[in-house]
């Protein structure tokens, strides 16, 4: 007796990646890397007029915005969220579960950890990095992963380092090398390590006497 052929075995179809017109890749850089955990949607869309340098690994995944531009050697993990007008430069990393907004921008060289927060504007300078695991080694440590949050207008300073769950409020100012360790008021100025707040950003003033005044407007009235 002839046995019946078998049906053919359905493939899924592979999740689309939606790069907008307009786009510049170039022939090194990696749109669409497949991530080894098991996600709701591998989709990845990225907006009009991206421009994605060489090195760059871009995983499937997550959702970038228009204007998304990077340095060489970046990379974007999955399930982010990405507003317009993202850039980051050489050598960075941002993991994955973040969220970011409009007009942020990351400088060469730093690190973004999983579950982090960057609101509207904010602006990361060269080295810093941002951590999320408040007890390293612990075997239920990914259970309580969270990046901290940095709500618009705030500006980090070369090699700094914000430490997780830590919100810093609209318009700070962390100094170079400051260690965040506890929230911060908005419009605060932080140094130092442990980070210390020693003013208000509205109240620093120009000193290379281009600009006459304050150079921050204040968000506290």
């Amino acid at each position: 007796m002839a046995r019946k052929p078998r049906a053919p075995r359905k493939v899924p179809a592979p999740a689309p990646i939606r790069l907008g017109p307009g786009a510049q890749v170039d022939p090194s850089a990696i749109v669409g890397y497949p991530t080894g955990r098991k996600i709701p949607s591998l989709e990845l869309s990225i907006g009009r007029d991206a421009r994605i340098r060489a090195g760059t690994i871009v995983y499937r995944g997550s959702t970038i915005g228009d204007r998304f531009e990077t340095g060489h050697h970046v990379v974007i993990r999955e399930q982010n969220r990405i507003g317009d007008d993202f850039r980051i430069w050489n050598s960075s990393t941002v993991d994955y579960g973040c969220v970011i907004g409009r007009r942020v921008k990351i400088h060469c060289n730093c690190y973004v950890a999983q579950y982090t927060v960057l609101e509207d504007d904010v602006f990361l300078a060269p080295g810093v990095t941002i951590a999320n695991d408040i007890h390293p080694g612990c075997e239920r440590s990914a259970q309580c992963m969270r990046g901290p949050t940095l709500h618009r207008r705030v500006q980090v300073g070369v090699n700094a380092t914000i430490l997780p769950y830590v919100v810093i409020g609209e318009g700070s100012l962390i100094g170079a090398g400051a260690v965040v360790n506890r929230d911060v008021p908005p419009d605060s100025v932080v140094v130092g390590n442990p980070g210390r707040v020693i003013k208000r950003a509205g109240e620093l003033r120009c000193t290379t006497g281009l600009l006459e005044g304050r150079p921050y407007r204040s968000t506290v009235e």
